[in-house]
């Protein structure tokens, strides 16, 4: 006997960085990505499936980030990762809007103070792009590091962020 796999719909949202990739399934959003996903597309956002309904809440909080009135998401978030992945990503959404943390200082609150390279690599594996705010983190001499949409991009996060604070 199957078990069926989980339903999961992707969208294309045009944003003012480009283009994101937001996929989600019945339980949340799983997420925002820089290239397409294998995930079927769904037809619209006005279903009344619970992952269009996540993708149609998801497009609306990212607008509403965009146009800086939104600082915390408040969606309902469907993520795999290794446990030490899931605490990093946990961490990663306490630092403040319009803040920023270096891989040390996040080791740190993880209470593994040596682990900043695994923090790196943890934030580097965050599904959940702007949702949970890896842009955030930057590099303890106070460069940005690096990151998964390009330096660019990451930029212009940090920047849209300052600039309501």
């Amino acid at each position: 006997m199957k078990i069926p796999l989980p339903s999961r719909q992707q969208w294309i949202m045009e944003s003012k960085i480009g283009q994101l990739f937001l996929v989600a399934s019945e339980k949340g959003l799983q997420g925002v990505f820089w290239k397409k996903q294998l995930a079927p597309l769904a037809k619209s956002l006005k279903s009344s499936e619970p992952e269009v309904r996540t993708l149609a809440q998801a497009v609306r909080e990212l607008d509403e980030y965009f146009e800086y009135k939104r600082r915390n998401f408040t969606l309902s978030l469907d993520v795999k990762g290794a446990p030490f992945q899931q605490r990093v990503w946990e961490e990663l959404s306490r630092i403040p809007y319009g803040k920023t943390c270096s891989y040390g200082e996040l080791a740190i609150k993880l209470n593994h103070a040596k682990a900043f390279r695994a923090v790196g690599t943890a934030n580097g594996r965050n599904p959940l792009c702007i949702v949970v705010p890896c842009h955030r983190v930057i590099a303890s001499d106070g460069s940005l590091g690096g990151y998964s949409g390009g330096m660019e991009i990451k930029t212009q996060l940090l920047k849209l962020e300052q600039e309501v604070n």
